[in-house]
């Protein structure tokens, strides 16, 4: 049987990254919650534990780090931190990076018209951080249009993730966590694509706020 890869989910004291944490844990992966305060991963993980805990899952392998140390100790690295930090957080960790796959997770929201397209001039957040990261990082771009909520609660999935990005072997791979958390994956193409997932962030909260719901997306006819 393949090993599953370790994964650090930066910013994974948030609502989305402990979210996607906790799918992975009930997967079976190993997660290390990554964070700026150490003691803000720590409480992150106590109440992982204490979810899982009540759905009868005890035996999970979690673990909280400072973001550096959980970039350098994982197979694949989440970044879910808000875009206003998203070059803080990939400076801090670049050098433990290379030859790993980076899922960026960031949208490029900007308050206090979240609601509003407003994508950087790089594109989209994905491509900046592949600028940035440089080509010994396989960048891939995933998990913009999923709700936190749908990804806390339990239930059943009905949500589709588009995962963009250069490298065909790093899309498959994600792809497979996007599995893991019981939804479809569909690969979406090079990075450039991200802009259209990262855009759609947007729409998507413009409907719930219309709804009072937390709206997603599908792609059918395949």
């Amino acid at each position: 049987m393949k090993t599953k890869p370790s994964l650090a989910v930066l910013g994974g004291t948030g609502d989305l990254g402990s979210g996607l944490a906790l799918r992975w844990l009930e997967a079976g992966y190993a997660v290390v919650i990554g964070s700026r305060d150490r003691e803000k991963a720590a409480a992150a993980c106590v109440q992982l534990r204490g979810t899982l805990a009540e759905r009868g899952i005890d035996d999970v392998k979690l673990t909280d780090m400072d973001n550096v140390a959980a970039a350098d100790a994982a197979d694949i690295v989440v970044l879910t931190v808000p875009f206003s930090h998203q070059q803080s957080t990939l400076a801090a960790v670049k050098d433990h990076l290379n030859g790993k796959i980076l899922v960026d997770v960031t949208v490029p929201l900007v308050p206090p018209k979240v609601g509003t397209v407003q994508l950087p001039p790089s594109g989209s957040a994905g491509q900046a951080a592949q600028a940035f990261l440089g080509d010994s990082v396989r960048v891939v771009s995933a998990f913009q249009n999923v709700a936190a909520d749908h990804l806390k609660s339990g239930h059943e999935l009905n949500c589709d993730v588009l995962v963009c990005g250069n490298d065909p072997e790093a899309r498959t791979a994600v792809v497979t966590l996007v599995e893991a958390c019981g939804m479809r994956g569909f690969q979406a193409g090079p990075i450039s694509n991200a802009a259209a997932a990262e855009a759609l962030t947007s729409v998507l909260i413009t409907i719930n706020r219309q709804f009072k719901c937390h709206a997603g997306i599908r792609i059918t006819g395949v």
